[in-house]
């Protein structure tokens, strides 16, 4: 009876250890557990975190992006207001001053294409001719009283057309001159041309020389160019057309600045 009491208190004491030893594992093993959540948890909310500051970033700069535009729009309609201050008296005194100063130049150049036509007046129509287009005078003057058939050297008579040209020019002020070669559709191909637009731009070129360096005319003021065979004035399918077409026209521009002045203040 004895030992089977030691027997039972032996057994009670190693079951009692077993249990006490269990215990411990197990609220570890939650314990880590708790740890692991609570680690994912922390991460998920610094990656939460990034993204919140990204985004509160974003809005700064479109904050700052929108306030630069206000500011911009607001300059505009300021500047709008300004320029709605202008009465209707304004505005007319302002158009009145256009209608002016459009009038005097049509004025001007109408009184320079009769001086250059007084002072060509001894040369034949089918030599030369003097007329205003869009506001500038044209003199065009024809092959036959300038040049030779493929030479860009100007004869004689072309010079002293030149030079009453160039009389009437410097007595003006305010213009500015471009001399344009044009020539029929007829290829041309020589040892010193390769094409018509190469003769045409030797031949203005050439011209440009003689108002310049023979008669004075002020180099700031004058341009030459090279058009070709591709502005004709008539066809090319005829003798008399073709004639027409080989040209070279001085095109005489009234100075815009004053213009310009009072459409853009």
């Amino acid at each position: 009876m004895k030992k089977s009491l030691h027997f039972l208190a032996f057994l009670s004491l190693i079951l009692s250890l077993l249990f006490t030893s269990c215990g411990p594992s197990k609220k570890l093993m939650v314990s880590e557990a708790k740890v692991d959540k609570l680690q994912k948890d922390n991460a998920n909310a610094l990656n939460q975190l990034n993204v919140c500051n990204a985004q509160v970033q974003n809005l700064n700069e479109e904050k700052a992006s929108l306030q630069n535009e206000y500011a911009s729009i607001q300059k505009d309609l300021k500047d709008l207001s300004n320029e709605s201050k202008m009465t209707i008296s304004d505005q007319a005194r302002r158009l009145r001053s256009l209608q002016n100063m459009i009038q005097s130049q049509k004025d001007v150049m109408t009184k320079l294409k009769n001086s250059i036509a007084d002072a060509l007046m001894n040369y034949k129509a089918d030599e030369l001719s003097v007329y205003i287009k869009d506001g500038n005078v044209y003199v065009s003057l024809e092959e036959k009283l300038l040049f030779k058939s493929g030479s860009d050297v100007v004869d004689p008579k072309g010079k002293e057309a030149l030079k009453s040209l160039a009389m009437v020019l410097n007595n003006t002020k305010d213009i500015t001159v471009i001399i344009e070669g044009h020539t029929d559709n007829v290829p041309i191909k020589t040892k010193l041309f390769e094409d018509n637009w190469d003769l045409s731009t030797a031949r203005a070129t050439s011209i440009l020389r003689i108002l310049t360096k023979d008669y004075g005319f002020d180099p700031n003021r004058i341009t030459a160019s090279g058009k070709g065979q591709f502005h004709p004035v008539k066809t090319n399918d005829t003798v008399e057309g073709r004639a027409a077409n080989r040209r070279t026209e001085i095109i005489l521009s009234p100075d815009l600045n004053e213009i310009y002045k009072l459409l853009y203040q």
